[in-house]
């Protein structure tokens, strides 16, 4: 049984320190590596800096695994009872029309209060609290598919890049935590979730035009072969990805960790774990430190929506089955189930 020890951290902070709870510091987080609550903690703070930066007033939904990584994970929308008065929080509107107050990310102390109530992973709305309508980040996920893997993802998002390069966006790529990779863009928040989502579209479409062999926007899985998925309802209202510097769910306690675009096709994504990166940042710096300095627009890659929706009819693509039907969405129905009915 771990045991009940309350320990006391002092934080640092923008408004002076902290006082953060520890509770039950050897309670295992991860089984296979024996990595305990503390450690998770220690590890949080030792990236604090970058990774405030990184979440800094983004309403942030906390993924708590009570059991560790072993058990039944849950995510929480809603910022917890008894949370300190200097946890920060804002308003978000999910797509049903409810609302929620989030826990909004201002400080490392906040991220070592939620890794106390075993959050592993953090995942940002692409948001600012000052206008959570409005999406300040563009966010794309190469996301392998059986028979590929991280190399086959490395690979897309090299022509990704360049696809982003034409769009006037400057794409910040990291490891997923898994076999993946995510590009995050930083966009002037302009544009409503919709219209970002159709920029997302648009663009992913434009890479598998260039590799069809290796890349696909089919959200339907039976179509999708040994491809790498771009999953454009990433960018759907309410989808979270897990944030840079976020320790996934994993047994082996690996991290979303951002890279360079030289490194992608370099590294693998199995070196960066709640272990090794605290070091890696210690001598390599925040690889994504002046990412919000380089910010664009939409404005091509809407164009390239409008042009696709001339030669295709439908360029509106499907959403995720719990979200509300959509304007100009085509039917959400898998297309073996489509032919079976008309035949």
């Amino acid at each position: 049984m771990p045991s009940r020890e309350v320990v006391m951290l002092q934080v640092d902070g923008p408004d002076g320190p902290r006082d953060v709870r520890l509770t039950s510091p050897d309670k295992v987080a991860f089984g296979k590596l024996g990595i305990t609550k503390r450690e998770v903690v220690e590890y949080y703070l030792a990236v604090g800096g970058p990774m405030t930066r990184a979440l800094r007033d983004r309403p942030t939904n906390l993924k708590r695994f009570n059991d560790g990584a072993d058990g039944e994970p849950f995510f929480v929308k809603r910022v917890p009872k008894g949370a300190p008065d200097w946890v920060r929080t804002c308003t978000v509107t999910f797509p049903s029309g409810r609302t929620a107050e989030s826990v909004a990310i201002t400080e490392p102390a906040t991220i070592a209060w939620a890794a106390n109530l075993n959050t592993l992973d953090f995942h940002p709305w692409p948001v600012r609290c000052a206008d959570t309508d409005h999406p300040d980040e563009l966010r794309i996920d190469l996301d392998p598919q059986p028979g590929t893997d991280f190399a086959d993802a490395a690979a897309v998002a090299v022509v990704l890049r360049e696809v982003l390069d034409e769009a006037g966006l400057t794409g910040w790529p990291k490891t997923s935590g898994g076999r993946g990779l995510h590009v995050f863009c930083p966009i002037r928040p302009e544009w409503d979730f919709v219209e970002v989502r159709h920029a997302v579209i648009a663009i992913a479409r434009r890479v598998c035009r260039r590799i069809p062999e290796r890349a696909t926007v089919d959200w339907w899985k039976e179509e999708r072969g040994e491809r790498v998925f771009l999953d454009f309802n990433q960018a759907a209202r309410d989808r979270t990805i897990a944030s840079a510097w976020s320790v996934r769910g994993l047994p082996d306690a690996t991290v979303s960790m951002p890279l360079t675009w030289d490194a992608v096709g370099e590294v693998d994504p199995a070196e960066f774990t709640l272990r090794t990166v605290p070091g890696l940042l210690e001598r390599h710096g925040d690889p994504h430190e002046h990412m919000d300095e380089h910010r664009g627009g939409c404005e091509t890659a809407l164009e390239w929506f409008a042009e696709d929706e001339a030669e295709l009819g439908v360029a509106e693509m499907p959403y995720p089955p719990e979200y509300p039907k959509m304007p100009g969405e085509p039917m959400r129905v898998q297309p073996s189930r489509a032919r079976s009915k008309d035949s």
